[in-house]
């Protein structure tokens, strides 16, 4: 749902910080219903809600299946026909190698962990794997099941009304699923990503509508959604009223505006990420919008729990080794980027990365000089979070064929990234449709990494 309303930008600075307001009256609340509640229990409260509400991730989908032996397992002693043409190199981590087209990421293994034996992904152009831990036929008949950032939405909620939990920045592409920034699935339209693509940024603004009169519109279309709302059997109206005030907050407020905003960004760190242009390889995919790594922190700094957003084109049927080179250059540059920019801001810790496609390519080379579809095994990239870096998890064989060693499903993955936001999979359920509780995924968190 995009709220438009025209004319010029202004007053969207005229509310105050709402988060602390917010956060003295939850405070308060305590207080009143307690008789012994000392000034250092208010203040580990204050710091514990402060540190809960820290932890964020970015989501960086490689749409088409990444070849995992041309990225992050090189195999040096295979054949020509498996091996292919690049070369391993050192990484600052003794011992672990990468491909020659991360040289920037090689000097941060130390601050990153590789899974190399990533299974149980399906054989199917889609992001919904990767984004929630279950393929779209789970519960379908009660709506799916939710992306970790709806969950994330659902669970946590909101750390500052005028910022949306879960961003998706994926502009659309022409095989849709591969720019799908996660789905709600059963939880609802409320929960969905709020997507800042429509006909341009300045569908955010205010444009010179003053407060007073979207508040008079808002109360007037309340009263009249008020009619209807005691009949609605289906949750839609709920979902829509949830939209409604996260329209109207974001519309109030320059917060979001401003960190899709580059221009406010620091020259030199909008061109430490690139902008990944010329865009190569795109066809019916996603484009390599570096710029998308650098808003995604924005993001995160103004409020936003869970991002998620999609990087190139990596169906390599054909060119696979020319595709590699340009899309992994150009990843090269802005994840490294984004590393070193969250460390040097001290958000590492409680940003989690993750970088992975849908499966993983077929050993041997085609004679397109591509490699095709193999779900066998994949591999992802992880940094930040607090998750214990500077390790490879898992193998395959000789040939890159299947997992030998460390079997790492892929909702072990997606339940590291719950874990690192501060929800436990063991325990934490939400409802579906019905009512009945469903847990976010059936695995574990990967025991190595926490």
């Amino acid at each position: 749902m995009m709220l438009s309303i025209l004319g010029q930008y202004g007053a969207a600075n005229s509310y105050c910080d709402r988060e602390s307001r917010r956060s003295f009256l939850k405070i308060g609340g305590m207080s009143f219903g307690a008789t012994a509640l000392g000034l250092a229990d208010v203040l580990r409260a204050e710091s514990a809600q402060k540190k809960n509400s820290n932890k964020s991730l970015i989501q960086i989908f490689l749409g088409g299946g990444p070849p995992h032996q041309d990225m992050w397992d090189i195999k040096s002693d295979a054949p020509s026909e498996i091996r292919g043409e690049f070369r391993a190199i050192p990484t600052n981590v003794p011992g672990i190698q990468i491909c020659e087209v991360f040289p920037k990421l090689a000097r941060l293994m130390d601050k990153a962990a590789i899974i190399r034996s990533v299974v149980g992904c399906k054989d199917r152009h889609e992001s919904y794997q990767c984004l929630s831990g279950w393929i779209p036929d789970d519960l379908k008949a009660l709506g799916g099941r939710p992306s970790i950032g709806s969950a994330v939405s659902k669970i946590k909620g909101a750390v500052d009304p005028a910022v949306p939990p879960f961003v998706g920045l994926a502009e659309r592409s022409s095989h849709v699923q591969w720019s799908d920034c996660g789905a709600p699935g059963f939880l609802g339209a409320a929960h969905s990503a709020f997507k800042p693509d429509g006909p341009g940024i300045e569908n955010m603004k205010l444009n010179g509508i003053s407060l007073e009169r979207l508040q008079s519109r808002k109360e007037l279309l309340t009263s009249l959604d008020m009619l209807r709302r005691d009949i609605d059997t289906t949750g839609v109206m709920g979902g829509m009223d949830t939209f409604g005030q996260r329209a109207l907050d974001v519309l109030t407020s320059s917060k979001l505006v401003d960190a899709l905003d580059l221009s406010k960004e620091d020259p030199a760190i909008v061109a430490k990420y690139g902008d990944g242009k010329p865009y190569q390889y795109q066809y019916d995919g996603c484009a390599t919008r570096n710029d998308h790594l650098l808003i995604a922190r924005r993001l995160i700094e103004a409020g936003v729990r869970v991002v998620s957003l999609s990087f190139g084109r990596w169906d390599s049927h054909g060119k696979n080794f020319d595709l590699v080179r340009d899309h992994g250059g150009k990843l090269d540059q802005c994840l490294s980027a984004l590393i070193e920019d969250l460390d040097m801001r001290g958000m590492l810790e409680d940003t989690s990365i993750v970088v992975w496609g849908e499966f993983g390519r077929t050993p041997k080379i085609n004679k397109e000089a591509g490699r095709d579809h193999w779900s066998q095994v994949s591999c992802a990239f992880m940094a930040g979070g607090g998750i214990r870096t500077g390790q490879a998890i898992g193998a395959t064989n000789r040939l890159g064929e299947y997992a030998t060693l460390r079997p790492v499903h892929v909702q072990e993955v997606i339940a590291t990234l719950y874990h690192n936001l501060g929800i436990d999979v063991t325990r934490t359920t939400v409802a579906d449709a019905t009512g009945r509780p469903q847990f976010l995924v059936d695995h574990g968190p990967v025991s190595e990494l926490i």
